[in-house]
């Protein structure tokens, strides 16, 4: 009897250890004939309750997109177009700071191809992506078959087929591979878009969290372009001729609202444009595209040249003539016209702020450059129709005079500042490391000192007016927030995290060396052979066999990282737990860290490719082999799994996974490193 309770335990905790290894994916696959020689490839994702699979069409920078891959296509079949996918859920990534795309529950992929080899029988298509649910993500792959019925061309179909032979033959001439990916994996083609894929996107019930940040931004901005000095001096103006004009108190309170509502209309208009050319879903490739960056930069530059002073960004007079006599006619027609003749007049001032808003909407994609405009035309119109409403409060508006400047020279500050964060895009992207996080952070410091020297008025700008000695309490409470800023950034420079610029300036790992100037030179030298500069300046391995040769050499125990690069709480771990005081002096002094990228698609050398006897899972790439290596030592899949090895690899701990307690990993780094030290 023992024996056999025993027995039970010993099943029931291989079960337990088992439940590690998750797969929240199941995929089907079935053939739709559509035509004698075209058929319809669907596949079909069933994803577990509260689990959700990623998109194509999701963007770089967050989780791993879906990717098919049409194996034995060589003078067998081609493709019809790209893999349509049902519709996807859109949400805004905190960590990656994107917006992501995935399905819940199911959804169905639908590639159609037509048949070039009449006695093919069937085709096999590789799936790999990514499931996540609350911050924890698994790799899913699947190797589906797709059974062909029998083919029975007709004459009709037969010199079709001998059209698609020649153009598949023009195809692979110049790529003489048996395996061809289906383009949904390229750039290009999470850039285009179905019109479902659209409309979901624009039917998504759930408010991004990117939007309503872009919406009160652009409402900021455009609060900004309304103390500017083309807007500023208009608004008693436009009200008092509403209001004389007018012949009653009720009939200028709805002019003003028309003319206002107008103003909102002009300026969607322009973001609705922005999306139609575009397209929606392509503006999300703007973040990673170098060319867009580098135009941007430039961009903002030129903008930001204008504000102080340089030169005048203005529209042709004659527009602003043209429009004034429209505006004369009276009527509904002729307040449209004043509101297009003030975008017009005041395009000096607004256009770098409209410019610089679309730049940022543009690049979160999807109808951001829409609500945008909304949110800065909004605060536009709001005071227009509010003086219209209440005259009474014209008697308190500040009177014009040399502060609009002020303000409009500040905003030029603020688009200098904010040109470098896409040039450092850019420079991210290629990996140059021209813009490392060092020369970024004295770029923004000497930027922000000098605004700073300017509000305390050390120096005039062309279009000030000459000042008195004194300057105003507001000017000189602005003067002492810059300055704050500016000393608050100069640790920066010897490695200090500047939390608060989370996501403008550079990862703190792509410097020049990891604790700043005067740390010890380039992060690119004195560094282990095949080692490189992790996260926080930890020394790191990214395969194991060299990691685990070097932590022999230096007698230290290892710090398994199993990782991915799409991996949110992997991120998470590195900025909050190893970046602690406490944690990270035991990370770089005491183990040889090993970082394992479990979602990397680098390709295997084809000696190296294997089927895993784990799973029966071909290991074709280098993220295969540390999730075969994963789910083979640990009976897990999802990362972050941490585990601390001797140097001779044997396991000294058991494994950690994501975890927000600092206290209890410090407790675990410590009790496995003296397990291993033994």
């Amino acid at each position: 009897m023992k024996k056999y309770f025993a027995l039970i335990a010993f099943l029931f905790s291989i079960l337990l250890s088992n439940a590690q290894i998750v797969d929240p994916v199941k995929w089907s696959a079935k053939v739709v004939k559509v035509s004698d020689i075209e058929f319809d490839l669907v596949t079909t994702a069933k994803v577990d309750a509260g689990w959700h699979l990623y998109s194509q069409f999701t963007p770089d920078g967050g989780a791993m997109p879906l990717v098919f891959e049409y194996k034995n296509q060589k003078n067998n079949y081609q493709l019809v177009g790209k893999t349509k996918e049902s519709p996807y859920k859109k949400e805004f990534n905190e960590v990656f700071e994107i917006d992501e795309y995935f399905f819940i529950d199911q959804a169905t992929f639908t590639q159609r191809i037509k048949v070039t080899n009449t006695s093919f029988k069937s085709i096999e298509v590789f799936a790999s992506g990514q499931a996540c649910i609350e911050g924890k993500c698994v790799p899913t792959e699947s190797k589906l078959i797709f059974k062909l019925p029998e083919i029975k061309v007709s004459e009709d179909s037969k010199e079709e087929v001998k059209a698609a032979v020649v153009s598949l033959t023009d195809t692979t001439a110049s790529n003489d591979t048996e395996t061809v990916t289906d383009d949904t994996s390229s750039k290009e083609v999470k850039s285009s878009t179905t019109k479902e894929e659209k409309e979901s996107s624009k039917n998504d019930n759930k408010e991004s969290k990117s939007l309503w940040t872009i919406f009160l931004l652009s409402f900021l901005g455009g609060f900004a372009a309304i103390l500017m000095p083309c807007i500023f001096p208009m608004i008693p103006m436009t009200v008092s001729f509403f209001t004389k004009q007018s012949k009653t108190k009720a009939e200028g309170i709805r002019n003003a609202i028309v003319y206002g509502v107008s103003i909102i209309i002009i300026y969607v208009l322009l973001g609705s444009l922005i999306t139609g050319i575009f397209g929606a879903e392509a503006l999300n490739e703007l973040s990673t595209s170098v060319t867009f960056n580098v135009i941007f930069f430039a961009l903002l530059v030129v903008f930001a040249m204008s504000f102080l002073g340089a030169f005048e960004i203005v529209l042709p007079s004659s527009w602003a003539t043209k429009l004034d006599s429209q505006a004369d006619k009276g009527g509904v027609v002729g307040i449209i016209f004043m509101a297009l003749a003030l975008a017009v007049v005041s395009f000096s001032c607004t256009g770098p702020i409209v410019g610089t808003l679309l730049v940022e909407s543009a690049s979160k994609g999807g109808i951001a450059p829409i609500v945008g405009m909304f949110g800065f035309s909004l605060a536009i119109a709001l005071p227009f129709m509010l003086f219209a409403m209440f005259p009474g409060w014209l008697n308190s508006m500040p009177k014009s005079g040399g502060w609009l400047n002020t303000v409009k020279v500040s905003l030029g500050f603020l688009e200098l500042a904010f040109a470098f964060k896409f040039l450092s895009n850019a420079d991210l992207v290629l990996q140059k490391h021209w813009l490392e996080r060092e020369l970024f952070i004295a770029i923004w410091i000497a930027i922000f000192g000098a605004w700073a020297l300017y509000l305390f008025g050390k120096y005039m700008l062309p279009h000030d007016y000459e000042r008195a000695d004194k300057i105003g309490v507001g000017r000189l409470i602005m003067a002492i927030i810059v300055t704050t800023f500016t000393f608050y950034m100069i640790p920066g420079l010897w490695g200090a995290p500047l939390k608060i610029l989370s996501g403008l300036t550079p990862p703190i790992n792509y410097a020049e060396s990891s604790n700043g100037f005067g740390s010890g030179g380039s992060s690119h030298v004195d560094l282990p052979e095949h080692a490189h500069k992790g996260p926080h300046g930890i020394i790191a391995f990214e395969d194991y066999e060299i990691g685990l040769a070097y932590a022999q050499k230096v007698n230290k125990p290892i710090l398994l990282d199993f990782t991915g690069d799409a991996c949110a709480n992997c991120r998470k771990m590195e900025d909050n737990v190893w970046s602690d005081k406490s944690i990270l002096p035991i990370l770089k002094e005491q183990v040889v860290l090993i970082s394992l990228y479990c979602d990397r698609k680098i390709e295997l050398p084809k000696e190296q490719q294997y089927v895993s006897k784990t799973t029966g899972k071909e290991v074709i790439t280098i993220g295969n082999k540390w999730t075969d290596m994963q789910i083979t030592r640990y009976e897990s899949n999802s990362q972050p799994l941490y585990v601390i090895l001797n140097n001779k690899g044997e396991d000294a701990s058991k494994p950690i996974a994501y975890t927000t307690d600092i206290q209890e990993y410090k407790k675990w780094l410590e009790d496995g490193i003296k397990e291993a030290t033994k």
